[in-house]
């Protein structure tokens, strides 16, 4: 048992010298070490998912995972479409129709942002009071949250963080969301003065996809660092349940990590992360496969602009701090409060926040949100469509089209 103790410490000495996967790392340490979790606030619990509730979760994954990669290669790079052998698989999921769970999970995804013990860490149910961190050791690694862990260790849910406006991974994180949702590099319009992030613009609404698909592969660091994060996690946990949660930014990644390993996902508030999975030309099941919704659930309130696409134009709040979020086309189906309507609010960016959602939607009333229901109906996106006016084709290299544009 020392000599256990004697690793730990030594461990915790080299934390901060860890990569930004380290908290795999410590989870590995653990294993192998017999070390005690970090926050482990009360390890006895009455069921072993306590409040929250599952149920059975209809999935399709990819036989193989290195054919899913090697698929995509060969889509990215040599434009070639490569069949894959899927399987449907049935997995225990969280129920998405009750508000108790939703709420739990909410409070997760909030805590993505926070550290234990500080003001706006939400306390989960005890079941889940054992989390380890990652990413927060290098202040510039924008990607970053905890992991919780059942107490029986059956169900393991990854908690991504979402956008911090200011602070150590803010850059980063205005990257990756212009990156993913903006219909065109971040390019509002020529009157844009932030710093577009990437160059496929071509002239009167054109956009170059070879140029798109290479700057989401290329530069897109938060979604290769979740596939290798999600990979580690099956790697310790080869038999346990694996969920993703996120908010805004942390829940479009939850969402294009479950469709990519075929994990259940819950995203609060999220941008559309559909047009980033075919700009990141994630392979998806083909007929008659393709009538089966990946276990995406988009939960968000319609007083929000931003998991609705209309924050949008140089007017708007996100175009005035830099962000261009166009995208409103989701993964999976959507659980939509009506809020307008049922507790009078008005569209305004700063309900945006998760506070909001958890205290004032999922815990703060009894609101029958639909006829004998406490939480709407899950539907898909039908007939949705992003950037409708861009043209999207191969126009080959840019040759200074924004400055003419621009008269420069």
């Amino acid at each position: 048992m020392a000599r256990h103790g004697a690793n730990c410490s030594k461990l915790s000495r080299t934390l901060v010298e860890a990569t930004q996967m380290n908290g795999v790392l410590l989870i590995l340490h653990l294993v192998l070490f017999s070390c005690p979790p970090i926050f482990a606030l009360n390890s006895r619990a009455p069921t072993p998912l306590g409040s929250l509730k599952a149920r059975p979760t209809a999935v399709h994954r990819p036989r193989s995972m290195d054919h899913f990669h090697r698929s995509r290669w060969r889509s990215i790079h040599l434009e070639q479409t490569e069949p894959i052998e899927w399987d449907r698989i049935e997995v225990s999921g969280p129920d998405v129709e009750d508000r108790g769970t939703l709420a739990q999970l909410a409070r997760m995804s909030a805590n993505a942002y926070a550290t234990p013990g500080k003001s706006n860490w939400y306390t989960v149910d005890e079941a889940w009071n054992t989390s380890f961190p990652f990413g927060w050791e290098d202040p510039e690694n924008g990607f970053r949250g905890h992991v919780f862990i059942s107490s029986d260790n059956s169900t393991v849910v990854l908690s991504i963080k979402g956008t911090t406006l200011n602070g150590p991974t803010s850059k980063q994180d205005k990257f990756n969301d212009n990156l993913l949702f903006s219909c065109c590099c971040a390019r509002v319009d020529i009157s844009w003065v932030f710093r577009k992030v990437c160059d496929c613009y071509r002239k009167s609404f054109r956009c170059d996809n070879t140029c798109l698909t290479k700057a989401l592969v290329e530069e897109s660091l938060f979604y290769s660092v979740g596939v290798r994060l999600v990979n580690d996690l099956l790697f310790l946990y080869p038999t346990a349940d694996l969920w993703l949660v996120g908010h805004s930014l942390g829940g479009a990644l939850a969402a294009l990590l479950g469709t990519t390993f075929g994990l259940p996902a819950v995203a609060f508030e999220a941008p559309g992360e559909r047009l980033a999975a075919q700009r990141l030309h994630l392979p998806l099941p083909k007929p008659p496969l393709d009538s089966f919704l990946p276990a995406i659930t988009h939960v968000y309130h319609n007083a929000d602009p931003i998991p609705q696409g209309t924050c949008t134009g140089v007017a708007s709040l996100c175009a005035q701090g830099g962000f261009a979020l166009e995208t409103r086309c989701h993964l999976g189906k959507n659980v939509v409060f009506d809020v307008v309507d049922k507790l009078g609010w008005k569209v305004d960016l700063r309900t945006h926040v998760i506070k909001r959602v958890i205290t004032e939607v999922l815990e703060g009333n009894d609101i029958e949100w639909e006829p004998g229901r406490s939480v709407p109906q899950a539907k898909a996106d039908t007939d949705c469509v992003d950037c409708f006016k861009w043209d999207f084709g191969e126009f080959g290299p840019g040759d200074g089209e924004d400055l003419i544009e621009a008269g420069l």
